[in-house]
């Protein structure tokens, strides 16, 4: 089928009583085409579209016949990086437009937290928690959500009457008595000099390059491995190296 049988098909197949006209199915598919921006391919057949227009159709099917809920199952899974963005702005314009309420379902963290008003997060069959992206990010209930959300690094600690002791460092915390999971996300940490007496002291063992941030590796004395986040002006104010010391310092931390 063409692009515009495409589109209409949930209509074409409805049973004879409830089947709208030729002419109104056609006039609902050239509608459903002018909203996602593919005015024009009408005639075309699915080879001769592109990996983001195939699936611009297949949307733009499942609207026509209305639903009262559109699931979309990883629509952009298939699609290389630039396209899935350029997916993802359009798809959060539609729904503006369109008001439909829509369940999505993917693994990629960015695309959950650009789409949606609300997010659930399921690891093992168990919702984890269900929030808005925001306040998901900011406010994991979970050690799982905060490991999933964002690169986080794990610390050891004891709280002991409002305060969180990490190795000989402490911090104020309402988390109750006990040994606790600390997690610092990696753009939470600062780097200094090794002898900060705010930080902790380690080696840097990896520089990494990824657009604007530089993420540092440190391996602290205090024992675990751990990854800093940085924008790249900041690095270049004081570039580590390899084998360099330097100190990490906790911006913000969840305790668990």
């Amino acid at each position: 089928m063409n692009v515009l049988a495409n589109v209409g098909f949930g209509l074409s197949v409805r049973p004879h009583a409830s089947r709208p006209p030729k002419a109104e199915i056609a006039a609902r598919a050239r509608e459903l085409l002018r909203l996602v921006h593919l005015e024009g391919l009408e005639d075309r057949y699915p080879s001769q579209l592109s990996g983001g227009q195939r699936q611009r159709v297949a949307l733009a099917r499942a609207l026509a016949i209305d639903p009262g809920v559109l699931l979309l199952d990883e629509p952009f899974g298939a699609l290389d990086a630039q396209v899935r963005k350029e997916l993802r702005r359009w798809l959060r314009d539609l729904h503006e437009r369109t008001g439909h309420t829509t369940l999505f379902v993917t693994h990629d963290q960015e695309e959950a937290l650009e789409l949606a008003d609300r997010v659930a997060v399921i690891h093992a069959g168990k919702v984890e928690q269900i929030a808005a992206p925001g306040a998901l990010y900011q406010n994991p209930a979970t050690p799982f959500v905060c490991e999933f959300l964002g690169s986080a690094n794990r610390l050891d600690g004891i709280a002991t009457r409002g305060e969180i002791a990490i190795g000989d460092r402490r911090y104020p915390t309402d988390a109750a008595d006990g040994p606790r999971a600390i997690y610092v996300r990696a753009h939470d940490f600062g780097l200094s000099a090794a002898d900060d007496p705010e930080a902790f002291p380690g080696t840097v063992e990896a520089v990494r390059t990824v657009g604007a941030r530089m993420h540092v590796d440190l391996a602290l004395d205090l024992g675990p491995h751990v990854e800093a986040e940085l924008p790249t002006e900041e690095f270049t104010r004081a570039p580590w190296a390899v084998g360099d010391r330097a100190g990490a310092v906790i911006r913000k931390f969840h305790t668990f």
